[in-house]
């Protein structure tokens, strides 16, 4: 990548002020997005401040609205905009490959986040073989994160399998956010597959006594219990569950209040559902003080079909919260309660720290929740575990300490003499 195309940090600062690890001055790193609206975005922009800080020049590409919502620009590194969809449309695509071999000419590491915007940039990277999945590895190494399996059946999973075999065959790194992800890739035939570190930033002040009762005010719950889900109104995230299993919570005394945050595709479905069953269930859109209503809340609830590592379990457990949530994809590890959280860095002993529940069994969610409200011994045994377990889990340092270790490996291994091209 030229001096053109990226640049030296703006003394942008290491996340929680840490540094820790290896400096990567010089390197030229050039990090690949498609649409985010949340964590994904969120973790670039941390790395990518992180990587600045510690002297690397790197550059982020993704799609306008990306810059728009996590302020790349802002980290103290450069942005290009490419336009990579989040579905498949191969003339798009075929010009955001021929953009991305012009921006990442001269990268020493290309990482791309999310299974289309891996397969795109190794395509971009690559020397193009006559088989198109046995694309082989050009000049640039390329590193791929997954952040999310494929859930989705029919002709598009079939198109997912493809970009699969992609990343899986031309990567010379995929990191995926849980361990089934890392075993799909080897399944594939990946070179090399380990476990991504992907944590929440770095939190604020937690929010006081005052916030808490103002926010349960605001959304008019008095004494009754407040539950609280956040994330997008997607098919990912279980969302019909929930609505089950509030519809038997109504007939709890009194009954508590389900606040969904998050917005979606979904969000109509959700409302004419909960409007026609008079569901206990407030659907509060996006908001920008979710740490204040988990601390107005008495339990958190993620129902998701799958997850790898999602923030806000991070959130959660770091707000010494009560949680249900499904056992699915990285959950288990994240809460001590399946491993070291998938191979993720951990500073101390084991704990549990939440109720886990089978993904899409509403009854199974009720029974967990009720537990929590109906024992106030036990919801506080899972928040004080919830608290010690976020102490434990890697913080955004760690991040930035694997990845630099990994990129200097990889620029080191393309630059030693004789190394095959």
């Amino acid at each position: 990548m030229s001096e053109k195309d990226v640049h030296a940090s703006s003394g942008a600062r290491p996340p929680n002020g840490g540094g820790r690890g290896p400096e990567v001055g010089g390197l030229r790193v050039a990090l690949v997005l498609g649409t985010s609206a949340g964590g994904v975005g969120r973790h670039v922009r941390s790395v990518a401040a992180g990587l600045a800080a510690r002297g690397a020049r790197v550059l982020v590409c993704g799609p306008a609205s990306t810059e728009e919502l996590f302020g790349f620009s802002g980290a103290g590194v450069r942005f290009a905009e490419v336009d990579l969809a989040d579905r498949p449309r191969p003339a798009h695509d075929a010009k955001a490959v021929a953009r991305l071999r012009t921006l990442l000419r001269g990268a020493d590491v290309v990482h791309a986040h999310g299974l289309r915007a891996g397969a795109l940039a190794v395509a971009a990277c690559a020397r193009v073989a006559p088989d198109p999945l046995r694309l082989s590895r050009g000049r640039t190494p390329v590193v791929v994160t997954l952040h999310n399996a494929v859930i989705t059946g029919g002709r598009t999973a079939a198109v997912y399998g493809v970009l699969e075999r992609i990343v899986a065959r031309g990567a010379d790194r995929v990191l995926g956010v849980s361990p089934d992800l890392e075993e799909r890739m080897r399944s594939l035939g990946a070179r090399s597959a380990g476990h991504a570190i992907v944590p929440a930033p770095a939190p604020k002040a937690p929010p006081g006594p005052a916030v808490r009762a103002d926010l349960r005010a605001e959304l008019g719950v008095g004494d009754r219990p407040l539950v609280i889900t956040v994330g997008r109104l997607a098919d990912q995230k279980g969302l019909p569950t929930l609505l089950d299993a509030a519809r038997d919570w109504a007939g709890r005394t009194p009954p508590p209040l389900v606040a969904i945050v998050g917005d979606g595709p979904l969000a109509d479905e959700l409302r004419s559902r909960i409007d026609a069953e008079e569901l206990p269930v407030r659907l509060l859109g996006r908001r920008s003080d979710v740490p204040g209503l988990l601390a107005a809340s008495d339990v958190a609830v993620v129902p998701s079909v799958w997850e790898g590592q999602p923030l806000i379990v991070q959130e959660i457990l770091r707000a010494g919260l009560p949680l249900v949530a499904t056992r699915v994809g990285g959950i288990p590890g994240m809460v001590g309660a399946g491993g070291d959280a998938g191979g993720a860095l951990l500073h101390g002993p084991e704990s549990e720290a939440a109720l886990l529940v089978p993904p899409g069994d509403a009854a199974a969610l009720e029974r967990a929740v009720s537990r929590v409200l109906d024992d106030p011994a036990l919801a506080a045994r899972l928040g004080s575990a919830a608290a010690q377990r976020s102490a434990m889990l890697p913080d955004e340092d760690d991040a930035v300490a694997q990845l630099a270790d990994l990129y200097r490996d990889l620029a080191g291994t393309r630059r030693r003499p004789g190394r095959e091209r």
